[in-house]
């Protein structure tokens, strides 16, 4: 049996832009009007969640999933760094940001080191239905690279290599219990609500 399993990486929020590490705030205007844009482009899922906070949530209602929020799809706890930009953290702390760049089990921050965030990710995966399915998730760029790094057993040191944009998908499948990884990186883009098909080259 094969589980699909189409990771996406929420819409852009203020934080996105200004590079900070973000908090629980809401999609910017272009964020929100680029995931609308892509309502239905994912096709039919068995089941769909999205992680608690309201950028998670308001990019799934906006892609027109029905999707569950699920804790365990939360962003990467940055802890004292939530709302600040690293090259400020950098300029202030310098050894902590590069311990926790460059060791996966640090969290100079006071959050989640990056060997954390892999964890619950592993157990995110594990939990999945062991049928046939396809399924979706809403989530955040540190909770995609923690699966990429898990299904491709990849050292976490790699962790800070992967380029997660908003909205893109990652997609993985599960059989015979092996995971393999089918696509990363692809970009969402609008479905012409006439035809249900994405126009060439979106």
């Amino acid at each position: 049996m094969t589980v699909r399993v189409v990771l996406i990486s929420h819409a852009s929020t203020a934080a996105t832009r200004e590079a900070r590490f973000p908090g629980d705030e809401p999609l910017d205007e272009r964020g929100l009007a680029a995931a609308a844009a892509c309502r239905g482009a994912l096709g039919r899922v068995r089941a769909a969640w999205h992680g608690p906070e309201r950028r998670c949530r308001q990019t799934a209602e906006a892609l027109g999933l029905d999707a569950e929020p699920d804790p365990l799809l939360a962003d990467l706890d940055a802890g004292d760094w939530r709302g600040r930009r690293p090259a400020d953290i950098g300029a202030e702390n310098p050894a902590g940001l590069s311990a926790w760049t460059s060791d996966p089990g640090e969290a100079p921050h006071g959050g989640e080191s990056i060997l954390d965030v892999v964890a619950r990710m592993t157990l995110w995966l594990d939990r999945l239905p062991g049928t046939a399915s396809r399924v979706a998730a809403v989530t955040h760029p540190a909770l995609v690279r923690a699966a990429v790094l898990l299904v491709l057993d990849a050292p976490p040191a790699a962790f800070w290599r992967l380029d997660v944009p908003p909205l893109s998908q990652t997609h993985l499948s599960r059989h015979d219990g092996r995971w393999r990884l089918r696509e990363s990186g692809h970009i969402l883009g609008p479905v012409d609500q006439d035809t249900g098909r994405r126009p060439p080259g979106a």
